[in-house]
């Protein structure tokens, strides 16, 4: 069955990719994507036996489905990827962006690659889901439906591996709740402190170690600076970064209040990624809102739109969000344009900053959506987009450097 008319989704067939054609005939189980609209995709379930429910939405990178799978920042989401080949390198335990498997509730490709050739792999994208429970789907028209996100904004969804009806999956898709207003954070952070540590074999990837690349070829700074981090569902490759730029990495929970952080004498704060609504989260407002005083600050991704909310501005939800390595933001101070890997679905009103004592330093030149903010007068700043990349470019990699130079300027009573 192929897909209907342009315009027309209400039911859309599954594609066969030749590769798959000759071991369809035996290994052939079906699958369901069902949105709120009432559209339906059925196609070759593959992973774990489930049905969920969670926001759908597209991810543009060509590769890094790993690390993209790991991230919290997906928590509550189905991710679909737009490359036409998935799975084709495998997995490795050194790449998770996060502890525990993977963060998504779900996962479709238009094929999954029947074979897995990479000397690091370790277990095939299949088996992974398989051993956390995870289902995907296959085989369905990713063009057609990233289009329809895009057109009609990102939808409540349904993805299941098990009989179900297309009805019934509609109804499920319609019964998850929105979004807008959900807390995740407290479903991804940490339980309690801890200080990063890069010696953890846990925490080792060798993608990040200094091999001689343009942007990590420097040694780390022999000057070490004590950064509180925030988890909000932090990617571990942002600790990694700050390890590598001179921090000792203090990570904190979401929860964790002004008064616990000022305890442990750290130098600076750090506000990571994190899933969700960020207006749902007041209670790292005020938190954030009484550090700003007193220490250099740097977010990224929600970290950006939790210091939006602590100056006083707002955020609003994007239609379709960013998701991607291949999103272009312009520096409007120095007119410089990055190449930059986003993951978000909600961005800073920038009116809402207007005498709050920051101004915006950086727009998306996809929609001139906000990309960067920095204090008129304090030394703080954040970005929308995500500079440790994993995956993505690594243009906005000095903006650690810049974090690093900053406290050591507070620190000498410079700034």
């Amino acid at each position: 069955m192929q897909p209907g008319p342009r315009g027309s989704h209400k039911t859309l067939g599954m594609v066969r990719p030749r590769a798959f054609r000759s071991t369809l005939m035996s290994s052939f189980k079906p699958g369901v994507l069902a949105l709120e609209d009432g559209s339906v995709f059925r196609g070759r379930a593959f992973g774990a036996d489930a049905t969920i429910a969670g926001e759908c939405v597209f991810n543009t990178s060509m590769t890094g489905y790993q690390e993209i799978l790991t991230d919290p920042s997906y928590f509550g989401q189905i991710v679909t990827m737009t490359a036409v080949q998935i799975g084709n390198y495998g997995l490795t335990a050194a790449d998770e962006e996060s502890a525990g498997g993977p963060k998504c509730a779900g996962f479709v490709v238009r094929e999954l690659s029947p074979i897995v050739s990479n000397w690091r792999s370790q277990i095939s994208l299949d088996d992974y889901l398989k051993k956390y429970g995870l289902p995907g789907l296959a085989e369905i028209d990713t063009r057609a439906l990233t289009k329809k996100l895009r057109v009609d904004g990102a939808m409540k969804s349904c993805l299941s591996t098990l009989p179900i009806s297309d009805e019934e999956a509609i109804k499920r898709a319609r019964g998850w709740r929105d979004m807008a207003g959900s807390d995740y954070v407290k479903d991804v952070t940490c339980k309690a402190p801890y200080i990063w540590s890069s010696d953890d074999p846990a925490n080792y990837n060798a993608a990040y170690l200094p091999v001689g690349t343009s942007f990590n070829a420097a040694p780390p700074p022999t000057k070490r600076f004590k950064v509180a981090a925030f988890d909000f569902g932090a990617k571990h490759t942002i600790f990694r970064k700050l390890v590598r730029h001179g921090f000792e990495v203090q990570v904190f929970p979401a929860t964790a209040t002004a008064e616990q952080v000022k305890e442990h004498n750290v130098d600076a704060v750090f506000l990571s990624n994190g899933p969700g609504d960020p207006a749902a989260l007041g209670y790292v407002h005020q938190t954030v809102t009484k550090l700003i005083p007193d220490y250099p600050i740097f977010g990224i991704c929600l970290g950006h739109q939790m210091l939006t909310h602590a100056l006083g501005g707002t955020t609003f939800k994007l239609k379709f969000g960013h998701r991607g390595g291949n999103q272009p933001v312009k520096n409007i101070e120095t007119g410089k344009v990055s190449i930059t890997a986003q993951n978000h679905g909600f961005a800073t009103d920038p009116a809402s900053l207007e005498k709050r004592g920051a101004k915006v330093t950086e727009i998306n030149l996809n929609d001139n959506t906000v990309e960067g903010l920095r204090h008129t007068k304090l030394p703080v700043f954040s970005v929308q987009y995500h500079p440790e990349a994993a995956p993505g470019p690594n243009d906005a990699d000095p903006l650690f450097l810049d974090f690093y130079k900053m406290v050591a300027a507070r620190k000498a009573g410079k700034i």
